[in-house]
């Protein structure tokens, strides 16, 4: 949904709404509707408008010349820029604007003098404005406003918001996509563009990265007709600091392979590249908003599919580290395209850090649901930078253990370790499995399995894909230490 600023209000017609958002008992509407904001609070106290947060209210305006309606969006008296983002969120993901004419965004005066008060609000309006209805027929798409405009909403303001939707835009339109559409050599092709924001980009196809010895990602996708890739992205405009890494997974479907899924619920296998299209979000949102720092983004792209050519339970294959691993289920294929890709980043950039994501267990979804991703890493520093990050952008992380006694559980019968660990705290031992590879380099796992999609509306946005984990990465890259 397009969101512009707007330095005065226009003249009013039968095409206008008006929505308000305030967080007190009455709207202060002060200078609002040319001078005329009695009428405003007449009807905000007809329709018993009381500004609790998340409450919504709409009123034809009709009255002494102002046609139209308005409606009154709460907040609460303890606002700020997050539940002012969460307002704006619900007025939007809803049906509320849907088809409307012009509509003009205010901030009552009680909500104005926040920080970022206008920015947050910019941003919300365009996360809640979110659809991904291409492809059904055109008269049942969301018809948008005809204009959504933000009355004091600085240029600053909108451009920062819009750098940051267009990532979360582009994340969430890449998991909303059917993976017969959204290949791995599409998502390659697709993150090539990225190209145009002035990050470098570099394609691995299979014969690359079997030449650096990638046994571990290409044998997740053996039993696909389609090319596995390897998309490397480079945005180094930080001096000469080592770069900070973001490493996605990327299985475009996940069937299971030949430990093959139970049919139920395998459609929303699509969204198995959540981590991936996060990383790619956010390495927008870095060049959009032309960040000045180094941060290199690495996404395996893969489609695991259980034809003559798959790999068994039972096989073994090498990594790209040289450890073996025993692949005693296929459907624990995840860790198998990270670990190889942790390998490269490491290996290739020396980053100061690592911070893969992964739609990597359904486990993470008994401990936390949809409400937060687990967070395992090597490094308390690194994980105080992400708890604040976490803090800034709403992307909620919690922390799980890693010892010594979960890493046993990954023992194998005849290599270096299997890839799964038993039916207990299989999120912990997934984590477990890839820090295996990263060395003394500090790192950073999410399993975002419960957050990249959710079937229902959430503070971000509609149901769907979220873009989780772009803001997250945003902002970890913006504060840099």
């Amino acid at each position: 949904m397009n969101v512009t600023s707007l330095p005065m209000l226009p003249d009013w017609n039968h095409d206008h709404m008006l929505v308000v958002f305030t967080g007190l008992e009455r709207p202060d509407l002060a200078n609002i509707l040319g001078g005329r904001h009695e009428h405003v609070e007449r009807l905000a106290a007809r329709a018993k408008f009381d500004g609790k947060s998340g409450t919504m209210k709409s009123i034809p305006l009709l009255d002494d010349g102002f046609p139209g309606e308005v409606v009154f969006v709460g907040v609460g008296n303890d606002a700020d820029h997050k539940s002012i983002e969460k307002a704006a969120v619900k007025s939007t993901a809803g049906d509320m604007l849907k088809k409307a004419g012009n509509v003009v965004v205010v901030l009552a005066n009680d909500l104005s003098d926040k920080p970022n008060a206008h920015g947050a609000l910019a941003l919300g309006l365009m996360l809640g404005g979110y659809r991904f209805d291409i492809y059904r027929k055109e008269a049942d798409r969301f018809t948008p406003p005809k204009s959504l405009s933000v009355l004091g909403l600085t240029t600053a303001d909108l451009q920062k918001a819009e750098a940051l939707y267009a990532g979360i835009k582009l994340a969430r339109d890449l998991v909303n996509e059917p993976a017969n559409i959204l290949t791995p050599p599409e998502f390659a092709k697709r993150a090539s563009k990225l190209a145009d924001l002035g990050i470098d980009i570099e394609v691995l196809g299979e014969k690359q990265m079997a030449d650096l010895g990638m046994g571990a990602l290409l044998g997740v996708g053996q039993g696909s007709e389609l090319e596995s890739q390897l998309v490397v992205m480079k945005w180094l405009k930080g001096g000469e600091e080592a770069p900070l890494a973001f490493v996605g997974k990327g299985v475009c479907f996940d069937t299971g392979g030949i430990s093959i899924k139970p049919a139920s619920g395998m459609e929303e296998m699509t969204m198995d590249m959540g981590g991936a299209a996060a990383v790619t979000g956010a390495m927008h949102a870095i060049a959009t908003s032309d960040l000045a720092c180094n941060v290199i983004g690495v996404i395996g792209l893969v489609e695991n599919m259980p034809d003559g050519r798959a790999q068994r339970p039972g096989d073994v294959v090498t990594s790209m580290s040289g450890q073996t691993i025993e692949v005693l289920n296929t459907d624990a294929e995840g860790r198998l395209v990270l670990c190889d890709a942790i390998t490269f980043t490491k290996d290739r950039f020396q980053p100061s850090a690592i911070i893969d994501l992964a739609t990597l267990t359904g486990a993470i979804l008994v401990s936390l649901g949809h409400e937060y991703a687990g967070l395992f890493s090597n490094n308390d520093d690194l994980v105080a930078r992400l708890n604040t990050a976490s803090e800034q952008s709403g992307d909620r992380v919690w922390r799980f253990p890693l010892t010594e006694k979960f890493d046993s559980m990954l023992r194998s019968r005849v290599a270096d370790m299997a890839n799964i660990g038993g039916r207990w705290a299989g999120s912990i031992t997934a984590a477990q499995f890839l820090q295996r590879f990263v060395g003394d380099t500090p790192w950073a796992h999410l399993d975002i399995a419960g957050t990249a999609y959710v079937k229902e509306p959430h503070d971000q946005g509609p149901k769907g894909a979220t873009g989780y984990g772009v803001r997250l990465l945003v902002d970890l890259a913006a504060g840099k230490k």
